[in-house]
């Protein structure tokens, strides 16, 4: 019988058949994997048993002619193969061309990666908090998430982001950025860095104005407002156009900011106003809406709803006026403190009113206690009990005992007649406020016979006005106006501005534009020949270095130095007196033309009298004097006489009048050949009839010199 050996069986044969078709299928690709094979093809070993079983066919390839060869061992070649998997001949190529071709087998090789940069990580964080306040408003939130972003020394970045996102925004985002920015000022970002991102932004303003075409102005605006809430002091402006060039739109912003939005009357309103955005109340607004939620409080007892509407006002910074006023209505209705007390505590409790925020009102109310004691008597003894039920409950800081034990130790310095005074001058300037009587306002202070408190005197006339309306604000510039004819001297009225504006941070605790205003009254009394330019570098110099008032004192200096600032300036607050300089200049003109050619003494002193503008009198000297040299009439001189006599024109004003006839003798001459000559002779005249003061030609002429010529 023939041996097997060597041969196949046919259930083999059909094995291997379906084993070479799949081969054929499989070996166009290099990476086929020879495991499927290895279930189906066989090897046969010569000379021996046909294996049962299938086994790896690895030492098996089939070259691209389709034949079947027998390969090194592990593959490493053999004619018409592809050698090892991972053969390393140098020949060997990757072929792009290849329908098989994978990008995964391309040689690789490490690439450096940069470190990312602090400053980097933060602008991407604040864009996102940006844009979630944008969305939700809450300013606390906002507050709480650049705390927790940590990097104060990049705040100036955050200004910038803030501000630069808005400007391509809505008029709402803009006031919103603004809120912003004054919420932070102080308790998470302090004024220098305020400053910083500012500059920042004045810097990028090339580039912000290819993106905005209005770049320029919303930018203006954007610093005006900050100047105005007080969180960028006015000398930034100046300091920052000395760090950028001419031709850059940095300077066009602040040339902008100062001309068109700081400059103009009415300025501080106008700004706040300007974007109506729906979070912006104005400072009157927001007391008013306080004084509501709190009497509201009082007559139902919701705590709960309370809160909500303190929060809702979103002036977390303003909480202080809170506090204030809720005390001052405990004080008044008896039967509400326990109510006060406890909303003040809740509204503690819950963070909705921070520690400093509390002390801070509970300061303001101990200041304010002199004024408060008028109404309330039991004001200070209220007081007293309601500070150490407060600390014993847990929401008021112990450390407003100190500044309470300061307090009472200047009160208790603070003699019996000076505090009587205080107070009989607020009762006269109240009165003043209601009658408009300058004379009658005149003989109350002569009775109350205390020349030395004249200074405190003025501070208080100007503190009551800045929080009433532009009419009080008017007549007080016309009263300091008169009081320093008659009986204040210019000592008495620089003393009594540096009193005013030492005190000048706590009076913006109640007044947010204090500043802005106490500028204007300085550059008002200036144009009103009250204080000499000069005398505004003497208060700056008693005040503290880099305080609030030192900026009202360079403010007042700016005001002073615009364009047209005489006109300006006594039109600022609108008042029935505020004439502007050419509109009396033109009058005085008339009347004396009128009186010249025939009319009565006693009608032109009423004429000059129904101006209204005493501290303008020396204007009526000058025309006058001028009038009878060109008209060669001595007859004007029967005029002054008439007006020394009956008191309408002060001996001041007649000295101002003739020293500013002397300042100008050299162009009058030009005009009148003989103006020397007949000057004078007047001169003679007027002091034969004590006209002039002793120092006229020294001292008088000096101060007149130093006058801005829009008063002339």
């Amino acid at each position: 019988m023939a041996s097997n050996e060597g041969f196949l069986t046919d259930e083999q044969r059909e094995t291997l058949k379906l084993a070479t078709q799949n081969v054929e299928i499989l070996s166009s690709s290099p990476k086929s994997p020879t495991s499927l094979l290895s279930e189906h093809l066989l090897k046969v070993p010569v000379g021996g048993k046909v294996p049962t079983a299938g086994i790896a066919v690895r030492h098996i390839r089939r070259s691209h002619s389709g034949k079947v060869v027998r390969v090194k061992k592990d593959g490493a070649g053999g004619k018409g193969t592809w050698g090892k998997l991972l053969d390393t001949d140098g020949e060997s190529h990757i072929d792009r061309n290849d329908p098989n071709y994978d990008s995964g087998e391309e040689p690789y090789q490490l690439v450096g990666c940069t470190i990312s940069d602090p400053l980097d990580e933060y602008k991407k964080s604040v864009i996102s908090l940006i844009e979630e306040y944008f969305s939700t408003g809450d300013v606390d939130v906002a507050a709480s998430d650049l705390r927790e972003l940590g990097s104060s020394e990049y705040h100036p970045y955050f200004i910038k982001k803030l501000v630069s996102m808005a400007m391509d925004r809505h008029d709402k985002e803009k006031e919103m950025a603004s809120v912003l920015l004054s919420a932070l000022y102080a308790d998470v970002i302090n004024s220098a860095q305020i400053s910083q991102g500012f500059f920042l932004l004045l810097e990028s303003a090339d580039d912000l104005a290819v993106d905005i075409l209005d770049a320029v102005d919303v930018l203006a605006l954007f610093i005006a407002r900050a100047v105005v809430d007080d969180i960028l002091p006015p000398a930034f402006l100046t300091r920052a156009k000395k760090s950028l060039s001419e031709s850059s739109k940095g300077l066009q912003v602040i040339q902008t900011a100062e001309k068109s939005y700081l400059s103009a009357p009415h300025h501080a309103e106008l700004v706040e106003r300007r974007w109506g955005g729906s979070t912006h109340i104005t400072v009157e607004e927001v007391k008013k809406k306080i004084a509501d939620l709190l009497r509201e409080y009082v007559e139902n007892g919701d705590t709960t709803e309370a809160c909500r509407c303190i929060r809702e006002l979103g002036v977390s910074f303003f909480h202080h006026e809170v506090v204030k006023r809720a005390l001052v209505l405990a004080m008044e209705i008896r039967t509400a403190e326990p109510l006060i007390l406890k909303l003040l505590k809740e509204a503690a409790e819950e963070g909705l009113i921070s520690s400093s925020q509390m002390v801070k009102g509970f300061a303001r109310l101990a200041e304010s206690l002199d004024d408060l004691a008028l109404d309330i008597p039991s004001a200070k003894s209220l007081y007293q009990l309601l500070v150490p039920k407060a600390i014993s409950e847990g929401w008021l800081d112990a450390s407003i005992l100190k500044t309470s034990a300061e307090d009472r130790e200047g009160q208790d310095e603070d003699d019996k007649k000076v505090r009587r005074y205080k107070e009989e001058a607020v009762t006269i300037i109240h009165e003043y406020f209601l009658s408009d009587d300058i004379p009658e306002l005149i003989r109350s202070l002569e009775d109350l016979g205390a020349p030395e408190y004249n200074p405190i005197f003025l501070k208080k006339l100007i503190t009551l006005a800045l929080d009433r309306k532009n009419r009080e604000k008017e007549m007080a510039s016309v009263l300091l106006s008169a009081l320093h004819i008659e009986i204040f001297s210019t000592d008495d009225i620089v003393n009594g501005f540096v009193m005013l504006l030492e005190s000048a941070e706590d009076t913006a605790l109640d007044i947010l534009d204090a500043s802005n205003e106490l500028a204007l009254f300085l550059a008002r009394a200036v144009i009103d020949d009250v204080l000499a330019p000069l005398n505004l570098e003497e208060i700056g110099s008693k005040l503290p270095a880099n305080c609030s008032g030192s900026e009202t004192v360079h403010m007042a200096r700016s005001l002073i130095a615009a364009r047209h600032a005489g006109e300006r300036i006594l039109r600022c607050w609108g008042g029935g007196t505020g004439w502007a300089v050419e509109d009396a200049k033109d009058k005085i003109l008339k009347l004396l033309e009128e009186y010249e050619s025939g009319g009565v003494v006693s009608e032109a002193c009423q004429c000059i009298r129904d101006l209204g503008m005493p501290f303008f009198n020396h204007e009526v000297v000058k025309k006058a004097l001028v009038m009878a040299m060109e008209k060669k009439n001595d007859r004007m001189l029967d005029l002054l006489q008439e007006c020394f006599s009956e008191g309408l024109i002060t001996i001041n004003q007649m000295t101002k009048g003739f020293a500013r006839i002397k300042d100008g003798l050299d162009d009058l001459a030009l005009d009148i050949p003989n103006a020397e000559e007949k000057f004078s002779f007047y001169v003679d005249q007027a002091r034969n009839k004590g006209w002039l003061l002793p120092t006229f030609g020294s001292s008088a002429a000096t101060d007149a010199s130093s006058t801005p010529a829009a008063a002339s």
